[in-house]
């Protein structure tokens, strides 16, 4: 019994629901509110992924610093070995110190790649922000219209009763038609029951005189 109470609880909330999503459907300032939703959400997705970039690129300039840092470390440590004639250590020194200015140039060429691609991003994305402000001015308008519209709307069914309810006479009208037919009726029946109460007052009074006679 309890699992036929929640499956029909189920069953009429599907179906509430779907009334209310077609409901949302055909009214534009609602799909334009839930576009505007989506857009929000993607703003903060770039977002998020912008301030990634900017850890990327502090990272970048971190090792960057670092392999440069070592390249000149090898490079006075080898300067100390030849001094010393120690040609091993000055030539693994060396090898060294190759090794770290090439990093350190892969390293600053990703960095200045780096921060072009956020100088785009930056770029891009104060446009996508303007573009989301539009958009809110749009539905503030969009809105103003359709407060207006309605306010008209309920405003005319007052104004122009028939033009509103679709009658070829407004309802003041056919009360007064329908007021007109009940006053008629009530005076015809009175001008009857006066009539047969005239008659019977002279046949009362004819019979009295006969007998008088």
């Amino acid at each position: 019994m309890s699992n036929l109470l929640t499956r029909i609880k189920d069953s009429i909330s599907s179906d509430i629901n779907e009334l209310l999503d077609q409901k949302e459907q055909k009214n534009p300032i609602a799909m334009l509110n839930q576009h505007l939703r989506l857009c929000e959400k993607e703003v903060k997705r770039v977002r998020d992924r912008i301030d990634r970039q900017y850890l990327l690129k502090d990272t970048f300039i971190r090792e960057y610093h670092q392999a440069a840092e070592m390249a000149e470390k090898r490079g006075r440590q080898a300067e100390i070995a030849r001094q010393a004639s120690e040609q091993g250590l000055q030539e693994f020194a060396l090898k060294e110190k190759e090794d770290y200015a090439q990093k350190a140039e892969r390293i600053k060429a990703a960095l200045d790649n780096c921060v072009r691609q956020l100088e785009q991003l930056e770029e891009k994305f104060a446009d996508m922000k303007r573009r989301l402000k539009d958009m809110y001015l749009k539905r503030m308008e969009l809105m103003s219209r359709e407060n207006i519209a309605s306010a008209n709307s309920h405003m005319d069914r007052v104004i122009h009763p028939g033009q509103a309810f679709g009658q070829s006479f407004s309802i003041f009208e056919e009360s007064e038609l329908y007021l007109e037919r009940l006053e008629n009726k009530v005076n015809t029946e009175d001008q009857h029951n006066t009539i047969d109460a005239r008659i019977r007052r002279i046949q009362r009074e004819l019979k009295a005189k006969g007998q008088t006679d």
